[in-house]
């Protein structure tokens, strides 16, 4: 049973990662969007450039805190998973329960997709949020 808490305490980590990130990430393009509507008409002037770019820091950010947050879960996920068949092995674990793929893995890389989206249409005005 400890393995399975392990396991859901890596899920819980990667659940307050993907908070962060789709903070930082929909703010960021929240950011960019609003101002970008202000300068079209012509509330803001036009060329200033800082809140697109703090806009698209945000994102950059989020999309940064996500890639670190899923590599990190991996790792552990596959090291535990190699401790497992150790203590297995050594016969000092009984039981064989399955490790399911994360749903909580599943749900970080749609939002990484969402991050990517996000970031090409700030950009390059491109993609679905344009």
């Amino acid at each position: 049973m400890s393995f399975q808490r392990t396991r859901m305490s890596a899920d819980r980590t990667l659940m307050s990662v993907i908070r962060t990130s789709l903070s930082l990430i929909s703010f960021g393009f929240t950011i960019a969007q609003f101002f970008s509507h202000l300068q079209q008409t012509n509330i803001l002037k036009a060329g200033e450039h800082a809140p697109r770019n703090f806009g698209l820091a945000l994102v950059i950010l989020g999309i940064g805190i996500l890639l670190v947050g899923i590599v990190y879960h991996v790792n552990f996920m596959r090291e535990l998973r190699a401790e497992r068949t150790r203590l297995m092995a050594a016969g000092l674990v009984h039981g064989e329960s399955s490790y399911p793929l994360s749903f909580t893995l599943m749900i970080a890389m749609a939002l990484l997709i969402l991050g990517f989206l996000a970031f090409a249409s700030m950009v390059w005005k491109i993609g679905p949020f344009y």
